[in-house]
């Protein structure tokens, strides 16, 4: 069963149930991560959009979008958005990436001069690669 099926949108997960259905400990460590190191709480969100229906978690601090959580059973997919003034520094910074980060940030089209990558966080290496992007877009803590 589909995310979205499994709680459509009158039936809004919490935290624990989010987490017991991706089953996998890169989510705990991502969430964690987050809140450890910028100081967020997420907002659980439902979306219509065609391409990722359903709820997600986002993060945002300070107004400026962190990123976007895409659950999914066993794995998820992490929005994070690069935008120009970040790109720069983004293209110093792929080539201490995976190879698959490089390839998809190669592939996604440029959208008013940033690009939004949708990462399948898939290994602890892609985990990496996503928490150096997301600090690009914020300073940590104090």
């Amino acid at each position: 069963m589909n995310w979205h099926e499994f709680y459509p949108k009158d039936n809004r997960p919490d935290l624990s149930a989010i987490s017991a259905y991706i089953n996998n400990p890169l989510w705990d460590e991502l969430c964690s991560h987050l809140e450890n190191s910028y100081g967020v709480s997420p907002t659980v969100e439902y979306s219509i959009c065609s391409g990722a229906p359903g709820w997600n978690l986002k993060y945002k601090k300070s107004g400026r979008a962190l990123c976007t959580l895409y659950p999914a059973e066993g794995f998820f997919t992490c929005l994070v958005s690069i935008g120009s003034r970040e790109a720069m520094e983004a293209d110093l910074l792929l080539v201490t990436c995976t190879d698959y980060l490089q390839e998809l940030y190669q592939n996604t089209e440029p959208f008013n001069g940033g690009r939004w990558l949708m990462i399948r966080v898939a290994s602890p290496e892609i985990l990496c690669d996503v928490k150096a992007l997301i600090a690009l877009r914020v300073k940590k803590k104090k």
